[in-house]
């Protein structure tokens, strides 16, 4: 049988990578096998590209979708399909959306051109459900702020963040099937349990 894959997406300081840790903690309590992934990243060649893309560099928009879209199509047939078929769990901090979000929308490339240079990488390994961490762009920018060192995505501040919130807004209208927004606000356990019940109630 099948595995289930879930992504957590949002701005960045919007807590997704606590929630998916916190998720894929409270599937294994229910005795599922769960692989977690990250991305970029997961794979020697994903991480390889996460220094670059998230280094100090700047690149053009094509560049880090490209660069991003070749990390994830090593992270999907090194781990996250295998991980599948092999009937395990795979939660993923970030996927196809966050790329649909920042460079489809924030960077103006349009979100079907990034799904159409993403198609290939992935094919059809799509997550069966996405979680939306939906939190006002100045909220999670308090949260970077007490976070100390910033990568080059999010030294470019509150406004690209605001451009993402949009652009995780407008996918989450082009794909209410699989996508679910929950709310980020309160603390870790009230956002997990929002998390939670989004899972149990969307799989």
């Amino acid at each position: 049988m099948r595995g289930r894959f879930i992504s957590l997406e949002g701005v960045d300081g919007s807590g997704k990578s606590t929630q998916a840790s916190m998720l894929a903690d409270a599937l294994r309590d229910r005795e599922h096998e769960v692989v977690a992934v990250r991305e970029p990243g997961g794979t020697p060649l994903g991480e390889a590209i996460r220094e670059v893309v998230l280094g100090p560099d700047a690149m053009s928009p094509w560049a880090e979708a490209l660069l991003f879209a070749a990390a994830r199509a090593q992270l999907v047939a090194d781990v996250i399909r295998p991980a599948l078929e092999g009937g395990k769990w795979v939660v993923a901090d970030r996927f196809l959306d966050s790329s649909l979000a920042y460079q489809g929308t924030a960077r103006g490339l349009g979100i079907e051109r990034v799904v159409q240079v993403n198609a290939p990488a992935i094919e059809d390994c799509m997550p069966d459900l996405t979680i939306i961490i939906d939190i006002a762009p100045g909220s999670a920018a308090d949260r970077r702020a007490g976070r100390g060192s910033v990568d080059r995505i999010e030294d470019e501040g509150e406004a690209l963040q605001e451009a993402v919130a949009a652009g995780y807004r407008e996918v989450a209208r082009l794909f209410p099937e699989r996508i679910a927004l929950v709310s980020g606000a309160g603390s870790l356990d009230e956002v997990h349990t929002r998390v939670l019940a989004a899972v149990i109630g969307g799989l």
